[in-house]
């Protein structure tokens, strides 16, 4: 089946193959074991769909709901720039860094 143009959305990566981005952030959470084995799993069956996709095809309709949404302003969030305004509970300044 040939798909046109007018139906293709095509997502690439100018990435080198197996390039692997520095580990500059942490996230830290208490779970249960099974939420942890649960998570990791997750993260690594959406990777390998994602890893293995070039091409993502979306009908008329879908395309165009993906147009308005991108298309859509920002969001004020006040309560979310107040939160992330206040500094980190997870972060101690080296002696020689000013705080926030």
């Amino acid at each position: 089946m040939a798909i046109s143009a007018d139906r293709l959305v095509a997502v690439t990566s100018d990435k080198p193959q197996g390039h692997r981005p520095a580990k500059t952030n942490r996230i830290e959470l208490r779970a249960t074991e099974d939420d942890r084995d649960l998570l990791a799993q997750g993260r690594l069956a959406a990777q390998r769909v994602v890893d293995d996709r070039e091409q993502f095809v979306l009908d008329a309709d879908a395309q165009q709901e993906w147009e308005r949404i991108n298309s859509r302003p920002a969001r004020s969030m006040p309560g979310l720039a107040r939160l992330l305004e206040r500094p980190s509970p997870f972060f101690t300044p080296a002696a020689d860094q000013p705080q926030a």
